[in-house]
């Protein structure tokens, strides 16, 4: 029989979430209501900060980087090596994003090098935290302080990562979490916004509903707002209910699936230090809670070939991001080089990683990723 299917990421979900989404269609309200004013409660008690709920991570970024004031003609300093979304959320604002490097050893961004693209036009740094890791927040604070920036941080990776013995979004300026179908927790799609400014939280609430203001209470109420009053820009972003009821039921694993994360991920540590040219991009999950499983090769292979050989062995594997100073539509004639992005983007690929996966599981993906890599790092590319 052959090996089943090991899915590089899925959703892991049970009949709590059945049952939850149930509810609310038996309810015969499915917008935003009580739904997401819990949902929104519970967040907020666990970061300590106001938390806002929108329809997903994107949303959040766009509507963070819109309340804190960024705009158009302004530049925001963003890793490369991140989710289309990123920079997506800041050209929607008719801002720039600036490509910037990252740090080799962590994918983060690089501080110093985001440094010296500051002009007069920088308006927010968006530090993206990849993986589950969170690079140098006390430098990218830093940098923003001596220039006058505010700071979004992309954080769709780290929901129940820490800092300095701090968890992520429990402090710091303005936080966007991600809770599409395969983050740490997911309520379907989704997202949150979290900061303790309240000036931005309300711009976020109102922004999110249209523009509408205070149509937030009234929803949660079950009711509308029939004397409108617009001063602002909005977009259809509010979450509903049925994402809402998921991501409760979910919330309630969060601490079960982020252990089962450090633990999956522990595992691959543990077996590819065997592995010779092979290391894993982050050696230590204490205070880490990884949303992907990131490994360096740091030989000449072919990576097309590498990940069709383990996929013919029934495991999937990912490349977490293309630079997107790369694609066309960022592409930047004027952006200065990034040597460190170009050199080490080519070394990732991305294993399996979901709360479902065995050691089992694991044991099997790193057997099969030796016996891939030996493959393709082979003078004669093409099979017999």
């Amino acid at each position: 029989m052959a090996n089943k299917l090991i899915r590089l990421s899925k959703s892991c979900i049970g009949d709590a979430e059945k049952q939850a989404v149930l509810g609310v269609l038996d309810t015969e309200y499915l917008g935003m209501g009580e739904k997401v004013k819990f949902f929104e409660q519970i967040l907020t008690e666990y970061f300590g900060q106001t938390a806002t709920c929108v329809t997903n991570g994107t949303a959040a970024l766009h509507l963070a980087l819109q309340a804190a004031g960024v705009g158009i003609g302004d530049e925001v300093l963003v890793p490369s090596v991140t989710y289309v979304a990123s920079f997506q959320a800041i050209a929607a604002t008719g801002a720039k994003p600036i490509a910037c490097e990252i740090d080799p050893t962590t994918f983060c961004l690089d501080a110093k090098d985001a440094e010296s693209r500051v002009t007069e036009k920088t308006k927010a740094i968006m530090p993206v935290h990849y993986a589950g890791g969170s690079g140098h927040i006390s430098e990218y604070y830093a940098l923003a302080n001596r220039h006058g920036l505010r700071v979004i941080e992309d954080a769709a990776h780290a929901l129940g990562s820490s800092y300095n013995g701090k968890l992520i979004g429990s402090f710091g300026d303005i936080i966007c979490f991600s809770f599409d179908g395969i983050k740490n927790i997911t309520s379907g799609e989704g997202g949150c916004i979290v900061t303790s400014d309240v000036h931005v939280t309300e711009k976020v609430k109102n922004a999110r509903l249209l523009g509408v203001e205070r149509d937030t209470e009234a929803r949660f109420n079950r009711a509308r707002t029939w004397d409108v009053s617009v001063t602002d820009q909005g977009w259809r972003y509010h979450m509903s209910d049925i994402m809402a009821a998921i991501g409760i039921a979910q919330f309630k694993k969060i601490d079960v699936f982020g252990s089962k994360r450090q633990e999956i991920a522990n595992r691959y540590n543990s077996k590819i230090k065997s592995l010779v040219d092979i290391r894993p991009l982050i050696s230590d999950f204490t205070n880490i809670v990884p949303h992907i499983y990131v490994v360096m090769i740091d030989i000449p292979f072919d990576r097309d070939l590498m990940r069709e050989y383990m996929l013919r062995e029934g495991i999937e594997t990912g490349i977490h991001y293309l630079p997107n100073h790369l694609l066309d539509y960022f592409s930047d004639k004027e952006l200065k080089p990034l040597p460190v992005t170009e050199l080490n983007f080519p070394k990732i690929v991305s294993l399996p990683l979901h709360p479902d996966l065995s050691f089992g599981d694991v044991d099997r993906v790193c057997a099969v990723l030796k016996r891939a890599v030996s493959f393709s790092k082979s003078p004669n590319f093409k099979e017999n």
